[in-house]
């Protein structure tokens, strides 16, 4: 098996800085954590909110913290540092091999979804953002490594899209018509893309998607990583 990871990101229609950061960390006892962070509001502010929040907890997996344990410590401190006016919505996608399973831990109303071939699973339960109060904790879920599993993780300019036109996004039903896409990116690019659509090319909010598919196929031994950052003159 062979797990693939991808992300297609977009700011809010004229704004120059997204609210929204995303790291990739290898993991101390083998794997990779994804950590998507959506400081509130939008621009420069809420990216330097995402920040601290980011850098927080991908600190704390690189010292072999549990990511439950992360959340929580990112959530006191920025509750701490903003006297809990500000929050931030956390997503935490971890493909742990030492236990050799998917965990995700979220902090975010916007849901996760999973797909098992053709089922689609959405992860909605009640989650607070952090930065709230003290006792903010992560909605955990874990998953088997399995082929053909496919994650689903987004900020939420992807669930308030179409809104100011009545037309709000039915994720599920976009992702059952992506889900044969050839590659995790084509997924991420057309969720993004539709998204961007529903509010007429002119995203209300930034907009961050990253995919986790595990493949059956068996690939080479090397781990690859790309990326693409468009810069406008």
């Amino acid at each position: 098996m062979e797990i693939q990871i991808a992300v297609a990101k977009t700011n809010k229609y004229a704004v120059s800085e997204s609210g929204d950061t995303l790291e990739l960390i290898e993991r101390p006892t083998g794997g990779v954590s994804v950590v998507l962070a959506d400081g509130q509001t939008s621009g420069r502010g809420a990216k330097a909110v995402s920040l601290i929040v980011v850098r927080k907890v991908i600190s704390l997996i690189a010292e072999g913290v549990r990511d439950g344990a992360a959340a929580r410590a990112a959530s006191d401190a920025l509750f701490a540092e903003r006297a809990g006016k500000v929050t931030c919505t956390l997503n935490i996608a971890s493909v742990d091999l030492h236990s050799k399973s998917i965990v995700l831990a979220r902090n975010n109303p916007a849901p996760m979804v999973v797909c098992r071939g053709a089922e689609i699973e959405v992860l909605d339960q009640e989650s607070i953002s952090l930065g709230t109060s003290r006792n903010v904790r992560p909605i955990i879920t874990e998953l088997n490594i399995e082929p053909n599993l496919t994650v689903v993780v987004f900020s939420d300019g992807v669930t308030h899209a179409g809104e100011r036109r009545g037309t709000p996004m039915d994720v599920p039903q976009v992702l059952r018509g992506l889900l044969d896409a050839p590659s995790p990116q084509a997924v991420a690019d057309g969720l993004l893309a539709e998204a961007a659509r529903l509010d007429d090319n002119r995203p209300s909010d930034d907009i961050s998607v990253m995919v986790l598919r595990v493949s059956p196929q068996e690939g080479d031994s090397v781990r690859r990583m790309s990326a693409s950052l468009p810069i406008h003159a």
